[in-house]
């Protein structure tokens, strides 16, 4: 499998897109960073996918050496990692709050952003996916966050999921 410091991540195709990697400390060239390695282990391995078509995107999210049993929340985010969870921003929104952070659930829900929450099994392995009705436009997303729990969608919480976790930077 390939080392945190040698990803996998192309665009394979028009509207097709792939990011193997390990988990690891931040790192200029890293492109899956852990912070929280008690959460997401170093050398935890991750894949996204991404493929659109006819006008609606597919996401692909698989974990594996997560802690098992746990739930996760994951979202697509406008900024590539960085040294600190929050440097890959907000929430990648199809129609884009004003207000930020959004947590209105008239822009913060599972049609206006991508949201791939998931549970591991007794091996830490995660497997989730989602299919939205757009496709991802200028303002492309640079990142996927694994989140501290399953995302909220109660007004004046929804869209949060707990604290950042960990961060993958996508080539979307």
């Amino acid at each position: 499998m390939p080392d945190a410091a040698v990803p996998v991540g192309a665009e394979l195709a028009s509207g097709v897109g792939l990011v193997l990697a390990r988990f690891g400390p931040y790192r200029p060239t890293a492109t899956a960073v852990t912070y929280r390695p008690d959460l997401v282990p170093n050398r935890a391995l991750v894949a996204v996918a991404r493929a659109s078509v006819a006008g609606r995107t597919g996401v692909l999210l698989v974990t594996e050496g997560l802690v098992p049993n746990r739930q996760y929340g994951a979202h697509v985010h406008v900024r590539p990692c960085g040294p600190a969870p929050a440097d890959a921003g907000p929430h990648y929104q199809n129609r884009r709050d004003p207000q930020q952070p959004s947590t209105d659930p008239q822009y913060a829900n599972p049609e206006n952003e991508v949201w791939l929450d998931f549970t591991t099994d007794a091996r830490g392995r995660g497997l989730t996916a989602t299919t939205v009705d757009w496709v991802f436009r200028d303002h492309r997303p640079r990142s996927v966050v694994l989140h501290e729990t399953h995302t909220q969608t109660e007004p004046g919480s929804a869209g949060m999921a707990g604290a950042r976790l960990a961060c993958v930077t996508v080539w979307f």
